[in-house]
């Protein structure tokens, strides 16, 4: 019986969906967030000229490490430059497919 009563409990429907307007400062929280993704950008285009930097640095002077790590700065900024544009539509899409569980 105590198996069924947590199955059941696993069933229940809350009812909770997002709302705008419950609580005050929700266009100070979008303004903080949209601060903060910008100043990601800015220092993701200062991480890409910096692996830049490394890897010209790296391909000059014959240093495959120092090369190998410019390559991997500039990948890993650009995939950065790409979630931080992608996240408002990553986080859509998955809040849509998220209200179509049942």
């Amino acid at each position: 019986m105590i198996l069924a009563e947590a199955v059941n409990q696993l069933a229940y429907d809350p009812g909770v969906s997002p709302a705008e307007g419950g609580l005050p400062g929700l266009s100070v929280l979008k303004q903080v967030v949209s601060s903060i993704n910008l100043f990601a950008v800015i220092a993701t285009v200062g991480a890409l000229c910096v692996a830049g930097i490394v890897w010209a640095w790296g391909h000059h002077t014959g240093s495959h490490g120092a090369e190998a790590k410019g390559k991997q700065g500039a990948l890993v900024a650009a995939g950065v430059a790409l979630l931080l544009g992608a996240a408002n539509g990553l986080v859509s899409f998955f809040s849509t497919l998220g209200t179509q569980v049942k």
